[in-house]
């Protein structure tokens, strides 16, 4: 413990000699967002970045969240201490070369079927449903970005399709996400057939026995959850949003459905209330990539930097300009 009070220290030394602002995730280690200037979701975060006037963003996360910063920081260096952080669903679509297929990621051996084939990509789907807008969930890389109409939020996606003029959309990549907007829109929804891992994993019996277990909770559900998960929950959100409605909420228990990183900060700033995971395997490994040790690296080497090319980033900041402009 003393040893990770001695590298804070350093963490905050290098921050103030670099000029530097440290963002941290929801889904990052405990020690990481103790160390953070923010914590947020990632789009949040990069908005905060671009909204200062520091040198340096370290940003503790993956690294679309790391491109997102980029795009609407070009002026700032953006640091990922992880360098091998990814998501993997923001693999699941490319603009126009194979994709990353996966048959099984950590406690979670039966994922679902791919839809298309791997060689499948933005500019097929383009093709086959043509003069349909692309609506690109933030977390996709900045090229697909650059290649989509509009990016969405898990918590504005509704609201974007709503904006657009046509009756019907793409919505990339997540499967999970379509479904819902498309119970709560009266367009037609072409879903991609990407999903999270870490929320896509639960089942209606997970529910029921949590709620069996914790009969006076309030569940809360990520819209990354299958369609037939959110129909049990209370209330569907966002992480920022599942700490929203936990501060304002009247309950004083909740069951939490998405990464278990997010427990930390819902405990620490509701600690007259309790919070139980809906499952302890909820876990994002790329997430916890990012650790003290890496954050300190990348500030004292400067290393990790993270760049978006000119013709992409202009393309990707306009899509995601659309979304601010709603």
């Amino acid at each position: 413990m003393a040893g990770n009070e001695r590298l804070k220290e350093d963490i905050l030394r290098l921050k103030q000699s670099r000029n530097a602002l440290i963002l941290a995730h929801n889904y990052q280690i405990d020690d990481v967002q103790d160390i953070a200037d923010y914590t947020g979701d990632s789009l949040e975060l990069s908005r905060k970045a671009a909204a200062t006037d520091f040198d340096v963003i370290v940003f503790c996360g993956v690294r679309f969240m790391a491109e997102s910063a980029a795009i609407l920081s070009p002026g700032k260096t953006v640091l990922l201490p992880a360098s091998n952080a990814f998501c993997p669903m923001a693999e699941m679509i490319t603009v126009n070369s194979q994709r990353e297929i996966y048959d099984a990621f950590p406690g979670y051996s039966n994922p679902p079927q791919y839809v298309y084939p791997s060689s499948f990509t933005l500019n097929d789907i383009r093709k086959k449903y043509p003069d349909t807008p692309v609506v690109a969930y933030v977390n996709t890389t900045a090229k697909v970005k650059a290649h989509s109409d509009v990016c969405c939020t898990s918590a504005n996606v509704v609201k974007v399709i709503n904006s657009l003029s046509q009756d019907r959309v793409i919505c990339i990549p997540d499967k999970n996400l379509s479904m819902w907007a498309a119970k709560n829109t009266d367009k037609e929804v072409i879903a991609w057939d990407g999903y999270c891992h870490v929320h896509d994993r639960i089942r209606p019996a997970d529910v029921e026995k949590a709620k069996s277990e914790h009969p006076q909770a309030m569940f809360m559900a990520h819209p990354e959850c299958r369609l037939d998960v959110l129909n049990l929950a209370d209330h569907v959100t966002s992480t920022s949003g599942m700490l929203r409605f936990a501060q304002t909420s009247l309950a004083k228990e909740f069951i939490v459905g998405t990464e278990v990183g997010l427990m930390y900060r819902l405990r620490k700033e509701n600690p007259d209330k309790t919070f139980y995971p809906l499952r302890r395997d909820m876990l994002c490994p790329n997430m916890k990539k990012t650790n003290l040790q890496s954050v300190y690296s990348a500030l004292a080497e400067m290393k990790n930097v993270i760049t978006v090319e000119d013709e992409i980033r202009h393309s990707a900041r306009i899509a995601l300009d659309r979304m601010l402009s709603i």
